[in-house]
């Protein structure tokens, strides 16, 4: 035998002799601290290890088994109640999907020796524990026994909708948890529910929108030919986009459609209305399918402000100048290409201040954008304009940010500085591209504040941050405020809040509101330099805090949620009101006190990104008038001033910019200003509304709101000036509304 064998040969024999005496040696179970070992076998120890199923799996299939039977149960109503064939369908496909779904949860627990319902502790609420799951009360199955026709069918596929979507969520909470759906038929039958409750959910709430006697449910789709729907309002002006901001090959900016043909290749063709013998490749629901590229916001419209005859608009691309003519309709004075994002303007005499969030931005506008983590080049914050020749305006000053800057606020402005707080929402960037910027530095992270900009107008070049004041700080912690996720059983996930998206400043009345991610906040701005949180709220269906509006007085503000972050369809038919909606509130000795909700009551389709955004007050003395746009919710007029109650009292909406996909577009912000409404929309361009007399609103009430008079002959969305009137439009409004 040679050495090699030899030694391989002994290594053989200790590695067996090593394994028979590991299989002699005892299997110990320690047990609780205390108690005494136990030896066990290699059967229970093998038992013991099994991790193919855990207790939150069989926990999930026993209430899935319930929540199920009630969906089966919801169904078995349909017959005799309705004789609308998709609900019918819908029933049947209920009965036979989840009927069998049952049959596989019981034979899944009792292979593993597990009951099919659960051990309930003594005195649990049963419908309660089950409610969070978008379970019927017994109270809602109740009514709807009690119900037929359209009536039966609009609340059937509303609890069915909500039902669904709890099912969705009862998967996501299991695989959030560790250790969870490691068993792949249990993995594939949870991802497989996902799949079918979410496309039922789709045809459940396009069914319910058929349902609506709303007239913008259901409007036709296009890009230049949408259908339209209008009340209250006049349509004075369409302002298609300038040349030089919108792709002139796909000014939609719509994904590609994938081909279904031998010809197209791996990454799938546009296709090719020329070519019969290119077909759409279609889902299983014989939708047509699309890239993974998404729409983009390269030139997407965003927030407006005026000044004189002034009007600019701000664009991700830049922004465009506008002349008011008499009749308000703008006229364009001149389009200045300067990329970086956001684009929110404000205007302070010669200057235009704009925000720029994006990391392609640069300091010298170029189009060619960054490609580097860390660049000298890169500009994010605020720039400066130079506005007194509108045709050539000069950029003369940048103010650089640890996170860019989504939004600002001019909250003073004399003769000599402008003092303006700015809200970054993005990422923070590395302290090697700008010093002092850490994401993760204690008490001097970039997170949890403000950031105070001081501007001297006679060297705006010399602009800079003063201060970053940590308003979200309590009993000494900066991240005092709420620090995310959700408030309960069936409530809505809230950021935290780490940061403001917007601050409305009301100088006069030396108050702000601060839309902060996780909270509604206002703060006492008597020093515009050191501002003081006065208090602070948060609401358990608001998901993102991002705009806030006072009434005239101030003794009001609305709030928006942006559930979704604007480009998600939160106003389905089946969406809960309670989210996505305004929070209106009433100012009580320096206190928020809540209200109502109110939101857009028109359904939208599974195509049209829709959720509260930005608006302004409608100057009619002696009432809270709001415009605001909701994306391709349109534009929504309402009524507080009886803050319990606000009611819608005009709207103007069009069809989605797509029938098949949704593409992030509809309006930003619609303000009022010297007569008009002014809306820009996100992919087609600017319109200008009037009102219209009606029964909610009287010819003289409109024209006390166009008398009306600004401070300075300005407005800037996020600073808020006290309007007045003429006493004799005053007088006349009053009168008109008690019909003399």
């Amino acid at each position: 035998m040679t050495p090699t064998l030899r030694t391989l040969a002994a290594g053989l024999l200790l590695s067996t002799a090593t394994t028979a005496l590991a299989q002699q040696a005892p299997i110990v179970l320690p047990g609780a601290p205390g108690a005494a070992p136990r030896v066990i076998d290699e059967d229970e120890a093998t038992r013991l290890s099994d991790t193919r199923f855990s207790p939150a799996d069989v926990k999930f299939m026993q209430d899935m088994i319930v929540h199920h039977q009630q969906a089966v149960d919801l169904a078995a109503l349909v017959e005799g109640r309705s004789n609308n064939s998709d609900i019918v369908a819908i029933a049947g496909r209920i009965d036979a999907s989840q009927a069998d779904e049952i049959a596989f949860m019981r034979e899944w627990l009792a292979e593993r020796g597990q009951p099919a319902a659960m051990q309930h502790h003594a005195g649990m609420d049963h419908a309660a524990h089950h409610l969070m799951m978008g379970m019927a009360t017994p109270a809602q199955v109740a009514e709807l026994g009690t119900l037929e026709s359209t009536a039966f069918d609009r609340l059937f596929l509303q609890l069915m909708v909500r039902h669904h979507g709890g099912a969705i969520d009862m998967v996501e909470t299991l695989h959030d948890q560790p250790g969870t759906a490691y068993d792949p038929v249990m993995f594939e039958f949870t991802n497989d529910l996902v799949k079918e409750q979410q496309a039922e959910i789709d045809r459940m709430n396009a069914i319910l929108a058929e349902l609506s006697d709303d007239p913008r449910a259901n409007l036709a789709a296009g890009f230049r030919d949408a259908e339209e729907a209008i009340s209250n309002l006049r349509l004075v002006a369409a302002l298609p986009k300038p040349t030089g901001f919108y792709d002139p090959e796909n000014p939609a900016q719509l994904a590609p459609r994938i081909a279904e043909d031998a010809e197209a290749d791996e990454a799938g063709d546009l296709v090719d209305t020329a070519r019969p013998d290119i077909r759409e490749e279609e889902d299983e629901d014989g939708n047509p399918r699309f890239g993974e590229r998404g729409s983009l916001l390269s030139f997407a419209n965003t927030d407006m402000a005026f000044s004189g005859d002034l009007l600019v608009a701000g664009n991700y691309h830049g922004f465009n100048v506008y002349r008011l003519g008499d009749d308000g309709i703008p006229q364009l004075a001149s389009s200045i290409v300067c990329p970086g994002g956001q684009g929110d303007v404000s205007i302070a005499g010669d200057l235009l201040l704009m925000s720029v969030q994006d990391s392609r931005a640069r300091k010298d506008c170029g189009l060619q954008g960054i490609e580097s983590n860390i660049s000298d080049e890169r500009f994010r914050g605020l720039r400066i304009f130079d506005i007194s020749d509108v045709t050539r305006p000069r950029q003369v000053g940048q103010v650089q940010t640890c996170r860019g800057s989504h939004t600002h606020s001019i909250v003073s402005a004399d003769d000599q500085r402008l003092v303006v707080y700015n809200s970054g929402t993005s990422y923070v960037r590395d302290d090697r591209e700008l010093p002092g910027c850490f994401e993760r530095g204690g008490d001097n992270t970039a997170l949890f504040s403000i950031d105070v900009i001081e501007i001297p107008l006679a060297d705006p070049a010399a602009a800079r941050i003063v201060d970053s004041p940590r308003i979200f700080a309590q009993d000494g912690r900066i991240a005092g405020l709420w620090r995310g996720g959700d408030h309960g059983e069936g409530t809505q996930e809230t950021r935290v809040t780490d940061q403001c998206h917007d601050i409305t400043v009301f100088p006069s009345l030396n108050l702000a509101a601060g839309a902060c991610s996780g909270n509604g906040i206002i703060l006492d701005i008597a020093d515009p330099l050191a501002p003081k949180r006065l208090d602070d709220v948060t609401d358990t269906g608001f998901a993102y805090w991002h705009s806030a509006t006072f009434n005239n007085d101030g003794t009001k503000v609305l709030f928006t949620d942006e559930w979704g972050g604007g480009g998600r369809p939160r106003c389905q038919a089946g969406d809960p009101m309670t989210w996505g909606a305004n929070a209106i509130y009433a100012i009580e000795d320096g206190k928020l006190a809540f209200r109502s909700l109110y939101k857009l009551p028109a359904p939208q389709s599974d195509v049209e990104n829709c959720v509260a955004h930005n608006g302004s007050i409608i100057p009619v003395p002696g009432r809270d008038i709001f415009v605001q746009a909701w994306y391709q919710g349109g534009i929504s007029v309402i009524d507080f001033t009886d803050a319990e109650n606000p009611f819608e009292i005009a709207y103007f909406d069009r069809g989605p910019v797509d029938a098949d996909q949704l593409i992030t577009g509809g309006y930003w912000s619609a303000y009022w200003y010297n007569g008009r409404i002014y809306a820009t929309e996100i992919s087609r361009g600017l319109d200008v509304f009037a009102l219209s007399p009606s029964e909610f609103l009287t010819a003289e009430e409109i024209a006390a709101a166009e008398a009306a008079q600004y401070d300075g002959g300005v407005f800037n969305p996020q600073t808020q000036t006290q309007v007045s009137w003429p006493e004799a439009a005053i007088a006349s409004a009053a009168a008109s509304r008690k019909g003399g």
